[in-house]
């Protein structure tokens, strides 16, 4: 019997859901961060923004998307849709530097990265999106 000060070692799914919520916060901790800058100090992306073919003028609306789909990730009840939006504005960013031939360019990569890490916070932290997302088949030959 173990004593009441000890903790009990984590198990596999516990320790799948902690890196869940680890995964989601770089995520949050990323769009925040983007949606900030976007909104206060948007002279820092201007020359980003007119490379990739956008007026600098869209910082503010395009600060306001970024945060909206942070908070729609971050309530439980939403996280879905936040994930969906993610993806949505991620893929549009991999375009953008695709039009004008960044292909495999860290920012590019960058975008990829930012598409999957949502979903893979939700894998692992959600038990009920795992049959939806089966990464082994349910065979067991």
């Amino acid at each position: 019997m173990m004593p009441n000060n000890v903790k009990p070692p984590v198990r596999g799914a516990q320790l799948g859901r902690y890196a869940g919520y680890l995964l989601s916060a770089v995520v949050m901790l990323i769009l925040v961060a983007d949606g900030l800058v976007d909104l206060f100090a948007p002279q820092l992306i201007q020359a980003q923004m007119t490379e990739t073919g956008f007026p600098a003028s869209l910082a503010m609306p395009l600060g306001c998307i970024i945060l909206l789909c942070a908070a729609l990730y971050v309530v439980p009840a939403t996280a879905v849709v936040g994930a969906i939006f993610i993806t949505g504005f991620a893929g549009g960013a991999i375009c953008a530097h695709f039009r004008i031939a960044e292909i495999g360019s860290p920012p590019e990569l960058f975008s990829l990265m930012l598409g999957a890490l949502p979903w893979g916070g939700l894998y692992l932290r959600h038990d009920r999106l795992r049959p939806l997302l089966p990464l082994r088949s349910s065979d067991s030959s």
